[in-house]
């Protein structure tokens, strides 16, 4: 945006006079005329003397992180517009007496903003200018991994989760960043936990499971936001939307060898299974976990998960519960055992037929509710989505907002 016109009288105080105090940046714009319509007969009422305007943050390669703020003293600001290097303008807001301009996100590394301020004395003497400054580049950026992903429909246990990069120390400051909106106004909380990969995880889940048909959107504002320590810059925001699916619940019965799944209420499958060895590392997780993915035809080798080499097939129908390596899937090779006993290496087998009619039916982010007496226990937070296994207080108590 161009500053305004130039008037030709000998009176008019110059743009360099209006921020010759401006601190604005090393990097400004030549000056410019402010222009007044105030004048008669050569002369400014009030005497004229122009209205002094600073910018922070000011100067080439500085700091990102900080708002941008303009400060007008003399006078009052009467308009302020930011624009980043794409052209993209910076919200902000006007306050104390229109004195202070504040953006309302911070200045990102790596961009050059364009500062135009508009100004009236206290007579109304008007001025206007432009100045511009630059961040340093980000020297580490730290990158999401978020799911579930866009527009797509998931089950009703499905959390928000968002697996960073580096390390986040700051983690008050970037969860104020996340926003969850929801067509219904579902209650939940964020909650950090240590990924199963040892990376810093955040998600949200609701107190109770999603409402089947709930609209949600995440808008991770997290662009000029640093993680801490180690940890680097974030240098874009992300979004995502989603839709919750049909009530879906599985109940695994591992002391019955029984598998349903119940859409709305109604039984759709009632299957013959067979889960962990008791007696061992080779027993089940008991709780509850989240049908995480639908992998089809995979190779399962023990040794990737501690089991020595009891095993190394190809195995169909696999759909993963855990990042530790707990499935449920066909087991054709176990079909004495189906329904009668728990012979497994800690997944939940069945029938090649009943697994590819339960695989159609079964959705990402449905409930697997596992009960059992002889079982490892529940998985830790962040292996997989354990988050159901705490109460919802329990769970609040993980935001770093408590």
């Amino acid at each position: 945006m161009s500053a305004r016109p130039v008037r030709r009288t000998t009176a008019r105080p110059t743009f360099a006079a209006l921020l010759a105090p401006l601190v604005l940046t090393a990097c400004s714009s030549g000056a410019t005329g402010a222009t007044s319509d105030d004048r008669v007969g050569g002369a400014t009422r009030g005497g004229g003397v122009p209205a002094t305007v600073s910018v922070t943050p000011n100067g080439k390669a500085v700091k990102a992180g900080e708002p941008v703020r303009v400060t007008a003293r003399g006078g009052s600001l009467t308009s302020v517009q930011v624009t980043d290097g794409k052209g993209r303008p910076l919200a902000g807001r006007l306050t104390e007496r229109n004195t202070v301009w504040t953006s309302d996100r911070r200045a990102v590394p790596g961009m050059t903003y364009q500062v135009t301020a508009a100004t009236k004395t206290k007579d109304g003497t008007p001025g206007s200018g432009k100045s511009t400054f630059s961040t340093a580049a980000a020297d580490k950026v730290n990158l999401v991994e978020w799911h579930p992903g866009e527009n797509t429909t998931i089950g009703v246990a499905h959390p928000i989760s968002l697996r960073f990069d580096h390390p986040v120390k700051n983690k008050a400051e970037v969860e104020r960043q996340l926003k969850v909106a929801t067509s219904n106004k579902t209650e939940g909380s964020w909650g950090w936990v240590k990924d199963w990969s040892g990376r810093d995880r955040v998600d949200w889940r609701p107190r109770e499971y999603w409402r089947p048909g709930t609209k949600v959107t995440l808008r991770a504002e997290l662009n000029g936001i640093h993680s801490g320590a180690a940890g680097g810059w974030f240098v874009r925001d992300y979004a995502t939307t989603f839709t919750i699916g049909a009530r879906q619940i599985v109940k695994v019965d591992l002391d019955n060898h029984r598998l349903t799944l119940e859409r709305d209420g109604k039984q759709i499958h009632d299957i013959p299974v067979s889960g962990g060895t008791p007696g061992g590392d080779k027993r089940s997780w008991r709780g509850t976990t989240v049908l995480m993915s639908k992998e089809g035809t995979i190779n399962m080798n023990s040794e990737t998960v501690g089991l020595g080499n009891a095993y190394n097939k190809m195995v169909d129908y696999s759909m993963r519960l855990t990042w530790s390596g707990m499935y449920a899937h066909a087991a054709p090779w176990n079909s004495a055992h189906l329904g009668r006993a728990n012979r497994s290496s800690g997944c939940v087998g069945m029938s090649t037929a009943d697994a590819a009619a339960f695989y159609r039916s079964v959705r990402v982010g449905d409930p697997f509710e596992i009960t059992g007496k002889d079982t490892k226990g529940v998985p830790e937070q962040g292996n997989g989505f354990s988050n159901w296994n705490l109460s919802f207080e329990q769970w609040q108590q993980r935001s770093a907002l408590r």
